[in-house]
């Protein structure tokens, strides 16, 4: 028997050509001064559901990329931080504060007199985001932004931790912030439109995402999608 000890497998490395320095130390850079910035205007705003909703979609850009860079460095990438997203994405949160700021110039009463509709709404921004935190993290190597058409080596079936409750946390994490920002805000028409676009983006996203794990993983998964659910509404 060979007493030599057998060396660990090299942990994945983040590509510094997938990740400019320049880019990421810039980008963190903004996020943590608008973060600041925000973090001020709770002392001079009197609706300061607004400030609190700019500091959690930056600490929610930065943690996408943090977590991936932490616990799925061989994917990491410049565009982990999720800002580029999409115009619907970017459209989806200008109207929200843009319905934020006009409702409570015309209607200010309103936005103040419900206020444990914002605590409500803080609360599920923060489990929404510990959530999908805890996605990325048990999932490790096995996670990505992207949805994957093929099975590489390192891509396993997850279904230990947060995914013995739910089979997509991330999803269910992400739909959770997104409804408990606009109850923040009290934004009763993007909570309604939020409310129904993402359930059609995560029902179509996640049908497809299905026949593929099922292509990969075959009656494991099948069993697996019987015992779990999604924890998003209406999806089973």
């Amino acid at each position: 028997m060979n007493g030599t000890k057998k060396s660990p497998l090299p942990k994945a490395v983040a590509s510094i050509a997938e990740n400019p320095l320049d880019i990421v130390s810039l980008t963190s850079a903004i996020l943590g001064v608008i973060f600041g910035i925000a973090t001020t205007t709770l002392f001079i705003l009197n609706y300061k559901q607004i400030s609190i909703y700019i500091m959690s979609l930056s600490l929610f850009h930065l943690l996408e990329y943090f977590v991936t860079a932490k616990y799925n460095a061989a994917k990491v990438n410049k565009d982990s931080f999720l800002i580029n997203n999409g115009n619907t994405y970017i459209a989806a949160h200008t109207v929200a504060i843009a319905e934020a700021f006009l409702e409570n110039f015309y209607f200010p009463g309103f936005k103040r007199k419900h206020f444990y509709i914002s605590l409500i709404g803080f609360l599920l921004m923060a489990v929404g985001q510990f959530l999908r935190s805890l996605a990325m993290s048990t999932a490790g190597s096995s996670f990505s932004h992207n949805i994957a058409e093929r099975k590489k080596d390192d891509h396993i079936l997850v279904t230990h931790g947060i995914y013995s409750i739910t089979r997509h946390p991330s999803y269910a994490g992400f739909y959770c912030w997104a409804i408990g920002s606009q109850l923040l805000l009290i934004n009763p028409i993007c909570l309604i439109a939020f409310a129904i676009i993402l359930w059609y983006f995560f029902s179509d996203r996640i049908k497809y995402e299905e026949k593929l794990l099922i292509r990969f993983f075959g009656d494991d998964y099948i069993e697996y999608k019987t015992r779990t659910g999604t924890l998003i509404p209406f999806v089973p």
